[in-house]
């Protein structure tokens, strides 16, 4: 059993990584549980809109949250408090299913589960899956058998949270295996009528403010640096219009333009750059097709950390909200050795045995049940 939710979409996609995998390449059983929607639609709407609403209006007090809740305080005991009351409302739906072992890819609910496990309600393992690249408090439970983690620079600060090291597992956050799968880059551009001579930098901006990102598109339309650009707006219809206008008086840079798409990895593997806010899903989808990133508009909070973690690692650069945006994209494209340094450290950071691994603990923690 897989217990997510829609506060973002990074929980709900490892989740569905991880299903597939197991659909595809075992004979068991599994179901993917909404665990906000199985307790309390109210309590879904609320969560899910409250989430939103301060990551994208005020991620300043967002931020702030983060921090608050991340430190050890009567406001850091609050989301505990509040995953007993609603523990119990679960149990139902966990009991209906009966699962041999149970995942959870967000905090609250494994906080829920591991209140169940306190009172004996349920008694098979519980492995938690880590969505980004550093640790927030409220990740950490008492019951948890396994932390599953997005990379080795997590496991001292999961010690430091009090879980011992025979319970953490770095083997990289869950991704679709097609991120993987290595596609010929010069047949993916010319079937977007794009040049496969020229560097190619992708734009996933459906979380970017609409004048925010078209004032980006046309400073770096500007440059002189020979370049080709894709955007994918997502499902996000008034971006997507204002780059069609954009558009419309002919294009000063190569551009091809798409809107919600479900083959983000082609797009992905025809790229030299990825310009996008630090989500840890579209990170560790990016990692695995090798390809460095740029990334902009990062939430306070997480996404920090895993905008934090491309940087040490040299996978990745911030772009600065007042920053030279072009200036840094420009040359970036320029300095070829330096953008194929990152590459290869995307090479180095290699994941995709992480589900094949995830399915042998999940073998190892069932069987170890007396």
């Amino acid at each position: 059993m897989l217990l997510t939710a829609a506060t973002g979409g990074g929980h709900l996609r490892a989740s569905a990584a991880v299903e597939q995998y197991i659909r595809d390449n075992t004979g068991y059983e599994v179901v993917t549980v909404d665990f906000l929607k199985a307790i309390n639609r109210f309590l879904d709407k609320t969560v899910c809109d409250s989430y939103r609403f301060m990551a994208k209006r005020v991620p300043a007090v967002f931020g702030r949250l983060y921090k608050q809740t991340n430190r050890e305080n009567l406001f850091s005991g609050l989301v505990p408090k509040l995953s007993g009351a609603f523990s119990n409302m679960l149990y139902p739906t966990i009991a209906r299913y009966q699962p041999d072992v149970i995942l959870t890819t967000h905090p609250f609910v494994t906080e829920m589960v591991s209140d169940l496990k306190e009172d004996g309600s349920v008694t098979v393992p519980l492995i938690c899956i880590l969505t980004d690249y550093g640790v927030h408090r409220a990740w950490i439970a008492p019951y948890v058998d396994a932390y599953v983690v997005a990379s080795e620079d997590m496991v001292p600060e999961l010690e430091s949270f009090g879980v011992k090291r025979e319970k953490i597992y770095p083997f990289g956050i869950p991704v679709h295996g097609v991120f993987f799968h290595r596609e010929d880059r010069d047949m993916l551009l010319r079937d977007l009528r794009l040049d496969p001579e020229l560097p190619t930098v992708l734009f996933m901006a459906g979380s970017f403010g609409v004048s925010n990102i078209i004032k980006l598109y046309r400073e770096l339309a500007d440059t002189e640096v020979k370049m080709q650009i894709i955007v994918i707006t997502g499902r996000n219809q008034r971006l997507y219009e204002a780059f069609e206008r954009e558009l419309a008086g002919g294009e000063s840079i190569p551009t091809r333009l798409i809107y919600f798409t479900d083959e983000v990895e082609k797009y992905m593997h025809a790229s030299d750059l990825l310009v996008t806010k630090p989500g840890g899903l579209t990170v560790s989808e990016a990692l695995a097709c090798n390809l460095p990133m740029a990334v902009f508009d990062a939430i306070p909070g997480q996404e920090e950390d895993n905008a934090n973690f491309l940087k040490i690692h040299d996978m990745g650069v911030r772009l600065q909200k007042d920053g030279d945006f072009a200036g840094q994209i420009s040359s970036l494209i320029k300095e070829k050795k330096k953008l194929q340094e990152m590459r290869e450290n995307c090479q180095h950071f290699d994941k995709s045995q992480s589900i094949p691994n995830l399915l042998a603990l999940i073998r190892q923690l069932v069987e170890a049940q007396p």
